[in-house]
């Protein structure tokens, strides 16, 4: 049938029902309803997103849609039209042409720049949520009391349990792609993980609950490195959830606040998990459960920030665009004062004015496979009564981010060494190194699919 005999039996126009057909004008009810009855169908049937009835209608599709975007409009080409009479190896070759386009024009996109627009877009809006999302944590409540969790930590049992109720089974192996963490086989409903006896079980079950996420959240293949940045993002608060379930968390801290003995080492080891995890995960409750306004930092030894948040007005560094990763900390931060103590076994608390005000802070330092960090917690003066080590008598004063506060020398030792010495500076690898490219940043393709075969169960 010609679109102008199916024009005639429906009573519309050939102009009409190409934009219809082309995707550029949504059909009427009464429209569609014709349409149907006369090809002998359903209007439910044409709206079933069903898979097209073989390869070249496939092709003929891809090659419509790819036509109709911006990329392909920027080129200023003529459009081919994918009728009968275009040869089955131009179609196949016009598709892969243009599917290598996008994959070349996502990989430009993802630059440095990019990466850290995006990460500032989400942290941004993230603290103008004060870091809480109430609909990610009833999604987890729902999933650990489904397994019968009822306070302290989670454990490794109640993962796997949860990945049943999911249909997916957890299976340890040893030679997982170095480019991954995790990779999940949904066509055998396996999460493979790293080998149960490395050290430190929280690892191995934060993995776990991020790779179940995806799936509960229906996240699909990310169409971009912001996609692919906000679901990590998703996942991370998901798990972070899991680990430390808001009822039983508010019942926690709030017996803690009213005996005004808020620690965060007392908060990672209720619920088994990391410094790190348990500072971050109080700024998600801190504020929205209990009213304390809260700023987190993770920090390297060079001073340099990793990961930060705050919603309690602390002055953190940023560049010109907003963005704080890599900024450096002030030198009289406790974030960066804490590395000069030699007993760094506990906690390490000090007061600092800014320009911004008096903030307590509680800082934890470790050692990664790199460098040392720090891990640091704060709160404005007001808030400081709540806390243990709130009596410290530690105190400093930062006028960051005025550059005589710290970040400039002394006028007589820089007249003494500027054209007396010559350092050679350390070549940092990131400066030089792309952001991975791939569907998932950063993934070997090759590797990933070698594994999936090398451990998909075979036929009996």
């Amino acid at each position: 049938m010609t679109l102008r005999e199916l024009a005639s039996a429906v009573g519309s126009t050939t102009s009409q029902l190409s934009l219809v057909e082309n995707g550029r004008r949504e059909p009427r009810l009464s429209l569609l309803t014709a349409i149907a009855e006369t090809l002998g169908t359903t209007a439910a049937d044409l709206l079933t997103p069903a898979p097209p009835p073989d390869r070249r209608a496939a092709l003929e599709i891809a090659l419509e849609q790819a036509q109709r975007g911006p990329l392909f409009a920027s080129l200023g080409a003529p459009a081919v039209r994918p009728g009968r009479r275009l040869p089955l190896d131009a179609l196949e070759s016009l598709v892969a042409l243009h599917a290598e386009l996008e994959r070349r024009a996502r990989a430009t996109i993802a630059t440095p720049e990019e990466a850290r627009r995006i990460n500032t877009e989400l942290r941004l809006e993230m603290q103008s949520h004060d870091n809480y999302v109430p609909e990610i944590e009833t999604l987890a409540e729902e999933q650990v009391r489904a397994v019968g969790y009822t306070g302290g930590a989670l454990t490794h049992h109640m993962v796997a349990q949860m990945a049943e109720r999911l249909g997916f089974t957890i299976i340890h192996v040893d030679d997982l792609p170095h480019s991954t963490r995790t990779v999940t086989d949904l066509e055998n409903g396996r999460i493979y993980l790293p080998p149960a006896s490395i050290p430190g079980g929280y690892g191995l079950r934060s993995l776990a609950l991020q790779a179940m996420a995806h799936r509960l959240f229906g996240h699909q293949r990310p169409a971009s490195y912001g996609d692919f940045l906000r679901q990590r993002q998703q996942i991370a608060y998901f798990t972070a959830c899991c680990l430390v379930p808001r009822f039983a968390a508010q019942t926690f801290l709030e017996g803690k606040k009213a005996e005004k003995d808020l620690a965060m080492e007392d908060f990672r080891d209720a619920f088994g998990i990391t410094h790190h995890s348990a500072a971050q995960r109080f700024t998600n409750l801190a504020t929205a459960l209990m009213g304390i306004p809260t700023h987190f930092i993770r920090a390297n030894d060079d001073g340099a920030m990793y990961r930060g948040y705050a919603n309690d007005g602390v002055p953190l560094p940023a560049d010109a665009t907003g963005a704080i990763e890599g900024q450096p900390l002030c030198r009289r931060w406790a974030a960066r004062s804490a590395f000069a103590r030699r007993n760094r076994s506990t906690e390490y608390f000090q007061y600092t004015d800014t320009p911004a005000g008096t903030y307590w802070c509680s800082t934890q330092t470790g050692s990664g496979r790199d460098s040392e960090f720090s891990i640091t917690l704060g709160v404005p003066f007001a808030h400081a009564k709540w806390f243990r080590g709130r009596e410290t008598t530690r105190r400093a004063a930062s006028s960051c981010p005025d550059e005589s506060c710290c970040r400039r020398p002394a006028e007589a030792v820089a007249a003494r060494w500027q054209d007396r010495s010559w350092p050679s500076a350390a070549m940092h690898a990131h400066v030089l190194s792309p952001l991975p490219a791939g569907t998932f940043p950063g993934v070997d393709d090759v590797e990933l699919y070698d594994f999936l075969e090398r451990h998909a169960p075979t036929a009996d």
